[in-house]
């Protein structure tokens, strides 16, 4: 079994990347049947628990108060409304359900409603993620005893590209977030975007970034920039010819992913609704193996379940059913 290193290099990672693509997706295809259950996808399911408002400026976000996308800032949703939609997604077939709040960090009035909202949806044997921003110690360490499975939060690029993307906060406060979530015991999941205007040396360093964490996060989802109208990066690359990452680029990110970190689910994530079904197939070929379900993520259009269910059944591909690797090698 290939070694889940911690050590890498970004000129190891930069020499994956120049690969000729055929051998990079085998490598990455036999690295990915090495830990994981060969044709089994993990379905989940992601909500937007409170939308708009946000006092970030994140250059891709149009729930950023900065941006301009007409989007109106709501209040928290209440407990039961998340259940019954944690529900839903569980009857649809998700194993895990995503909880997004479009906060810089969430206030303590509002933990004790955020509480109740993981230990109610764990409670239906779904596994638990939230991503609220910025987290103290003492809120880690109740979110991770309510019972929360997974935090996100995304180091999103590049140190170098990243004040590109934000400027209300640093590189190093979302690696510290990092730091918080694993000290109170909870998995990790952290990944980024790409088709940001970023250059590949970029996307090393994004990799590279998350790859040499003291532990790889359980969880990498990479997401494919969908510009919005009225966000700074949206508006920047929609006024160009191209605005979206080049396939075979994308497909080589999630196979570098998948092999500088083997035990980690890597996620295919926001951009796919706009990816043909030969592109979703050869990601999937290049170690994805988890996605997100539904008509919409957080306030992006997603593929929809009856365009899934149609594509896992020309792939021969199943939700999955086996334990994560990472998480089993955590316990």
């Amino acid at each position: 079994m290939s070694e889940a290193r911690t050590d890498w290099t970004r000129a190891e990672i930069a020499a994956l990347f120049d690969l000729p693509f055929l051998d990079l997706v085998f490598e990455a295809q036999r690295t990915h049947r090495e830990w994981h259950a060969h044709n089994e996808v993990q379905l989940s399911t992601l909500l937007s628990i409170k939308t708009g408002g946000c006092a970030e400026d994140c250059g891709y976000c149009s729930q950023s108060a900065f941006a301009k996308s007409g989007l109106k800032a709501e209040k928290l949703m209440e407990v039961e409304k998340v259940l019954a939609a944690a529900r839903e997604a569980k009857e649809a077939g998700s194993g895990r359900f995503c909880m997004g709040a479009a906060w810089r960090e969430p206030k303590d009035r509002d933990m004790d409603a955020i509480i109740a909202m993981v230990a109610g949806v764990k409670a239906m044997g779904l596994e638990t993620c939230m991503t609220l921003g910025m987290l103290t110690n003492e809120q880690a360490s109740r979110l991770a005893h309510a019972g929360l499975d997974y935090y996100n939060h995304n180091v999103d690029s590049s140190p170098e590209y990243y004040g590109e993307v934000i400027t209300t906060r640093t590189y190093q406060e979302r690696l510290d977030t990092l730091d918080r979530v694993r000290a109170a015991g909870m998995s990790v999941c952290s990944g980024g975007i790409v088709g940001m205007g970023e250059t590949r040396e970029d996307r090393v360093g994004f990799i590279h970034t998350l790859a040499t964490l003291p532990a790889h996060p359980e969880s990498v989802p990479i997401n494919a920039l969908v510009p919005v109208k009225g966000t700074s990066l949206g508006d920047k690359l929609l006024a160009q010819r191209e605005t979206k990452i080049d396939d075979i680029e994308f497909v080589r990110t999630v196979a570098v992913a998948r092999i500088v970190m083997p035990r980690s689910m890597v996620r295919l994530s926001a951009g796919r609704e706009s990816m043909s079904e030969s592109t979703q197939a050869l990601c999937f070929m290049a170690g994805a193996n988890s996605i997100f379900t539904g008509d919409k993520l957080l306030t992006t259009p997603n593929a929809g379940d009856n365009a899934d269910a149609t594509l896992f059944a020309k792939l021969g591909l199943q939700p999955m059913t086996s334990e994560e690797p990472a998480r089993v090698a955590a316990e």
